[in-house]
């Protein structure tokens, strides 16, 4: 059994046989990611595709598929066992940024990038998350910064319960075949969600990163990756 497969064994847990669940009301990131409503989820994420060599696909789609058929509230996933202070933070901030497991998996690896190369001196992932003006749902005195740094793994809410699974996978994940982009690759833009604004100055001098096609559909709309922007 190769690492790979192990990992996403000790990373799923136990999983409920439930509808997958339909995105939580409240979506992205006001500056960096656009609300959910209206796009594909039909890509899966890493964990996904390594979740269909390891179990039936009714397990699959209770635990990380795109949602299909009516749309539930029911909660898919219990939330990891033991769940460590770092993985909880991540988790918080890729909730804060988008509800699809693919993008959440995506966002959660330019955190790690940043803890890993101890970006803007910041060297854990907390205090990554709380950099000013990096995560927007995390700036001093946004409306709903409150309410994400309440969220605890019990929260009863199909998406963060999610998020929290992929925030495990991530910060497990060793090797380079895990990484979807280069370890300098710490930036996204969301077109959609900044529209009347000026475009990122690091967004206009290139380094675009575009994660393997055969392994993540990413609406560029919604998510642009950069590498090498300070």
């Amino acid at each position: 059994m190769n690492a790979r497969r192990v990992l996403l064994g000790a990373s799923l847990g136990v999983l409920l046989l439930a509808p997958a669940p339909a995105p939580e009301s409240e979506g992205a990131n006001a500056e960096q990611a656009p609300p959910d409503r209206g796009v594909s989820a039909s890509a899966p994420c890493a964990v996904q595709r390594a979740l269909s060599r390891e179990a039936p696909s009714p397990r699959l789609r209770a635990a990380f598929a795109p949602a299909e058929g009516p749309s539930s509230d029911t909660v898919a996933v219990a939330p990891p066992l033991n769940l460590e202070g770092p993985t909880l933070w991540l988790a918080r901030a890729i909730y804060s940024e988008t509800k699809l497991p693919h993008e959440q998996e995506l966002v959660a690896w330019v955190v790690r990038n940043r803890v890993e190369t101890a970006y803007r001196g910041r060297r854990t992932y907390r205090a990554v998350v709380l950099d000013p003006y990096q995560f927007s749902a995390f700036n001093p005195g946004a409306a709903k910064r409150a309410r994400y740094l309440r969220l605890q793994p019990e929260a009863p809410l199909p998406r963060w319960r999610q998020a929290l699974w992929v925030a495990r996978y991530v910060r497990h994940a060793e090797g380079r075949a895990y990484r979807p982009f280069p370890v300098e690759t710490r930036h996204f833009y969301s077109e959609r969600s900044m529209r009347g604004r000026a475009v990122p100055y690091w967004a206009e001098r290139g380094g675009f990163v575009a994660p393997d096609p055969g392994r993540y559909a990413v609406d560029e709309r919604r998510f642009r990756f950069f590498k090498q922007a300070s």
